[in-house]
């Protein structure tokens, strides 16, 4: 398989680095080929008979898995870590516990280490170090002959140095030897344009026996007063219903034009995703996986899902970074985590290439103001142009002027578009009451006094 152009150009950067230094970092957007560049570069070393073995390390099993069928169709050679083997892919949670003498290694041989995804390990030395960082920093540092470094999100959200990086003075701003950002991937026809759909509400009602009715004209407003949380917002049933309702309406006209697509809903919990799964199935037919953490075969429910035809896997913990799956094309948000990079990393699920006719990754993401920024945030990966286009002054529309419109995908819309959709979600309901939050929410109602209403951000200038 011919490498890809950037593929190529950072393949013959880190041939060169080698040739003075000893560690390379590559920054390449999630979905952009990574496992492939670092497969090759253990190949191109192998031959020029600089390297003995290769050693990769990664955040799961998963993914290590993924990595070991990469290096071996690549190098043509096993890649269990077995005797005979060339090398072995294991996970950074291995470190703590590999034994002693299998380090003597690098005393005897050169070998190529390869850390994915190494924003995962913390550590400038090991007084701030966590303890994968710490094992890094004791086992590889120095004692490599060649490591590559590679992350599609460099950065950490405790704002911890990533190991063996090197930053910026003052800015504080990790320094890559080779970058490849979003902007560069999807002009390459590398990734998918993603699709931003930001899902909000106009008139919510809130009662509770303390401050009786209030009533929010948008989902910032209503957490922003305290009175339910994006734990409960994420577990509502209408408003779950109407994210996944838009969900399998675009994955089925996706399905029109690449017939394999499929869909993930990153769920909360385990109990949160078997809901959704049973929604999913008994209210839009539709056939559903789950993988989760708790699975001891997760790992065959996600090969197998891979190459299947079913539409939708719900995860919770299993598919974020580093997970292939190439048909994935659209996602539903609904994870309690709300960290930018484990935004992107999900955005990242959905943007892999394929050869199929539809080039678009959609995210359905609701209007919660710090996942308002992260999607706002990606014209940072295009500062020549604008991503979204916000007008303050925008009037609200009347209640006669919302009735009866509808979301038409097939409508071109401009880089920002407000769609209030007429659905039949103006219903009263009685949220569950969640264990951790018991007290302070007892007898809160809601009521969706008005519509659903998305905000669309189309990324790069291209039409929906």
């Amino acid at each position: 398989m011919k490498l890809r152009r950037w593929q190529s150009n950072c393949l013959t950067g880190a041939l060169n680095w080698f040739k003075t230094q000893s560690h390379f970092m590559c920054l390449a957007t999630p979905g952009s080929g990574k496992t492939r560049l670092s497969a090759e570069l253990a190949k191109s070393l192998l031959q020029a008979n600089k390297i003995d073995f290769v050693l990769t390390f990664a955040p799961s099993i998963e993914v290590a898995q993924n990595t070991s069928n990469t290096f071996t169709n690549v190098l043509g050679r096993r890649f269990d870590g077995q005797i005979g083997a060339i090398g072995g892919a294991y996970t950074y949670q291995s470190l703590l516990f590999i034994q002693a003498d299998f380090w003597q290694i690098f005393d005897s041989h050169r070998v190529l280490v390869v850390l994915d995804e190494v924003h995962h390990c913390a550590g400038s030395d090991l007084s701030n170090s966590n303890s994968w960082g710490e094992q890094v920093l004791l086992r590889i540092q120095s004692k490599a002959t060649f490591s590559i470094a590679l992350s599609g999100t460099p950065w950490r959200s405790d704002d911890l140095p990533i190991v063996l990086a090197k930053y910026t003075d003052p800015e504080g701003k990790v320094r890559c030897d080779y970058e490849y950002g979003l902007a560069e991937a999807i002009k390459d026809g590398v990734c998918r344009n993603p699709k931003l759909v930001l899902i909000d509400h106009d008139r919510i009602l809130l009662t509770n026996l303390r401050s009786g009715i209030q009533s929010f004209e948008s989902f910032a407003e209503l957490l922003s007063s305290n009175g339910i949380t994006y734990d409960q917002l994420i577990q509502n049933p209408q408003a779950v219903h109407f994210m996944l309702n838009r969900g399998c309406q675009k994955l089925k006209e996706i399905r029109l034009k690449n017939p394999n697509a499929a869909g993930l809903v990153v769920a909360r919990s385990v109990e949160h995703a078997h809901v959704i799964a049973a929604e999913l199935s008994n209210t839009f037919a539709q056939s559903v996986k789950v993988v989760t953490y708790r699975d001891h075969d997760a790992s065959k429910t996600i090969d197998a899902f891979r190459y299947s035809n079913e539409q939708w896997i719900v995860s919770v913990g299993m598919i974020s970074e580093g997970t292939d799956i190439p048909r994935l094309q659209v996602c539903c948000h609904l994870s309690i985590v709300k960290t930018e990079m484990h935004f992107r990393q999900v955005l990242g699920r959905i943007l892999r290439m394929t050869n199929d006719v539809d080039k678009d990754g959609w995210m359905f993401v609701f209007a919660e103001p710090t996942l308002v920024e992260f999607a706002n945030e990606l014209h940072h990966e295009i500062p020549e142009s604008r991503v979204v286009q916000f007008d303050g002054s925008r009037p609200r529309l009347a209640a006669e002027q919302r009735i009866g419109r509808t979301f038409d995908a097939s409508k071109k819309l401009n880089d920002y578009s407000e769609i209030r959709c007429n659905d039949d979600l103006h219903l009263t309901l009685q949220p569950e009451i969640f264990d951790s939050e018991t007290v302070r929410y007892y007898r809160t109602r809601l009521e969706w006094a008005g519509q659903f209403r998305e905000q669309i951000i189309a990324t790069f200038n291209s039409p929906f």
